[in-house]
C-alpha cells in the first residue's frame, strides 16, 4: 500500500513539473510570435500576416489561390488556413497564433493520456514539452503544428480504433501528404479502407466544391533545391571553389538556382525512392509487430523521406518531434536514442533559421557548419532508426549447429 501511495505521489509531482513546464515554454513563444520580445533574425511571423492572410483571402471567395506557385498543400490546407475566422473577435495574424497554441495544447493532452495508460510512460509527453520550444517561434507561425496534432491522435488511436485511424490519416495527408506515412506499418485492414474512403470523399468535396484543389501537385513538381536541405551542401561547399549558382526566393522557400541543381534534385529524388524501396522490403519481411511498431514505423517513414527531401524547412522538425514523442509514450520502443538526436538536429535547426539564417544563406563558415551538424544529426537518427526498427521487427535467421554443418559436410564429401 505504501509504495502505491509513493508512486501516486511520484506521478503526481512528475505531471506538475511537466505541465509546468509547458506553461513556461509556451509563454515565451507566445510573447515572441506576439513581439513582446523579438527573437533574432528575420521575422517568423511574416508568412502568417503576409502569405496565410492572403490566401484567406482568395480562399473566402470560394477558389483555390491558383495563380500563386507558393500554393503547394492539398486542398484540405484551406481549413487551417481559414480556421482563424472561428476566433472572429481577434485579427487574423493573432488569431493563428492562438490557434497553434490550442493545437499545441492538444496534443500534450493526447500524450499525457496515452502515458498514463497501464504500461506507459510520460517520456513521451516530455519530448513535446522539450521539442517544440527548441525550434522557436516558427512553430506557432506556420500551420504544421496543426498537422501533427491529426497525426498524433491517428497514432494513438491505431491500436484500438483502426477505423479511426485511418480517417485521421487520410485527413492529414489532404492537410499536408506526409501523414499518409502513418501507414506504413498499419496491418489492420479497416485503417486502409476508412483512409481509402475518407481520402477519396474529402478529394471529391473539394473538386467539386472548389476550383484548383490539386492544381498544388504542379507547383510541388517544379521546386529545387532548397538551401537547408541535405543536397544543398553540395553547392554550399561548391561555392567555396567558384561555383557560380545563385540564391534566390523561388517557389516561396530560399533555392539555389544554377548549374547541376536539377542533378542534385533528381539525386533527392532517387533517395526518396532507396527510403521508399527499404521500407517495402521491411514490410514485406518484418513479421514481430509489437504494440509499440505502429509508431516507430511511422517515425521512421517521415525521418527518411525529411532528411531525403529536397526541402528540409524548419516546421519540417515538428513532424519528427511529435512521432518520435508518439514512440516514447512505449516503455517498449527501442527509438530513445533516434528520438534523442531529433531533439539536438531541432535545437540546431533554430540556430540555422532563423537565429544564423543570413550565414546559411552566405555558405560561410558558420553557416555550412551549422547544416552540416543538423543534417548529419538527421542521416545518423534515420540510419539507427532504421537498423532499430528492422532488429525489432525481421527475425535473424536460424543459425545451423556446429555438429550439424560438420555432419552436411561430411555427407557432401563423400563419394556417390
Amino acid at each position: 500500500m505504501a509504495g502505491v501511495v509513493v508512486e501516486k505521489t511520484g506521478t503526481r509531482r512528475s505531471l506538475a513539473w511537466l505541465v509546468g513546464s509547458w506553461a513556461l515554454t509556451r509563454v515565451v513563444l507566445l510573447l515572441f510570435v506576439f513581439k513582446v520580445y523579438v527573437f533574432p533574425g528575420p521575422d517568423v511571423t511574416s508568412d502568417v500576416s503576409v502569405i496565410y492572410q492572403g490566401w484567406y483571402e482568395v480562399l473566402r471567395t470560394g477558389t483555390f489561390p491558383l495563380d500563386d506557385v507558393t500554393w503547394q498543400y492539398p486542398p484540405a490546407a484551406a481549413l487551417p488556413i481559414l480556421s482563424p475566422a472561428l476566433v472572429f473577435w481577434l485579427d487574423y495574424t493573432s488569431a493563428f497564433f492562438v490557434l497553434c497554441f490550442a493545437a499545441d495544447l492538444v496534443v500534450l493532452l493526447l500524450l499525457l493520456y496515452a502515458g498514463l495508460r497501464p504500461g506507459r510512460t510520460l517520456r513521451g509527453a516530455w519530448v513535446w514539452v522539450v521539442g517544440v520550444p527548441l525550434l522557436g517561434p516558427t512553430v506557432y507561425a506556420r500551420y504544421d503544428v496543426m498537422v501533427t496534432g491529426v497525426a498524433v491522435a491517428a497514432l494513438l488511436a491505431g491500436a484500438r480504433y483502426p477505423r479511426v485511424m485511418g480517417a485521421l490519416t487520410a485527413f492529414g495527408a489532404m492537410l499536408k501528404v506526409w501523414p499518409v506515412l502513418l501507414l506504413v506499418a498499419a496491418r489492420r485492414r479497416g485503417s486502409w479502407v476508412w483512409a481509402a474512403l475518407t481520402a477519396g470523399a474529402l478529394a471529391a468535396l473539394f473538386a467539386l466544391a472548389m476550383p484548383g484543389a490539386f492544381a498544388f501537385l504542379t507547383f510541388q513538381r517544379d521546386r529545387g533545391t532548397e538551401v537547408e536541405s541535405l543536397g544543398a551542401l553540395v553547392f554550399h561547399v561548391a561555392r567555396q571553389y567558384g561555383w557560380d549558382g545563385e540564391v534566390l526566393l523561388n517557389y516561396g522557400s530560399v533555392e539555389f538556382l544554377g548549374p547541376y541543381v536539377d542533378v542534385v534534385s533528381t539525386a533527392a529524388l532517387v533517395l526518396s525512392g532507396l527510403a521508399f524501396g527499404w521500407l517495402l522490403v521491411w514490410r514485406l519481411r518484418a513479421r514481430s509487430f509489437h504494440v509499440h511498431t505502429l509508431a516507430d514505423g511511422a517515425f521512421v517513414a517521415v525521418l527518411m523521406f525529411v532528411t531525403t527531401s529536397r526541402v528540409i524547412s524548419p516546421q519540417y522538425m515538428v513532424w519528427l518531434v511529435g512521432l518520435g514523442a508518439v514512440c516514447l509514450c512505449f516503455r517498449e520502443s527501442r527509438m530513445r536514442l533516434p528520438v534523442a538526436l531529433v531533439l539536438l538536429a531541432s535545437f540546431v535547426t533554430v540556430l540555422e533559421f532563423p537565429v544564423w539564417f543570413s550565414h546559411v544563406v552566405a555558405s560561410d563558415g558558420l553557416g555550412v557548419t551549422l547544416l552540416f551538424l543538423r543534417n548529419g544529426l538527421l542521416v545518423l537518427a534515420t540510419l539507427l532508426a532504421a537498423r532499430e526498427l528492422w532488429r525489432s521487427t525481421v527475425p535473424r535467421p536460424t543459425p545451423v549447429p556446429v555438429q550439424a554443418q560438420a555432419t552436411r559436410a561430411k555427407e557432401t564429401s563423400l563419394p556417390s
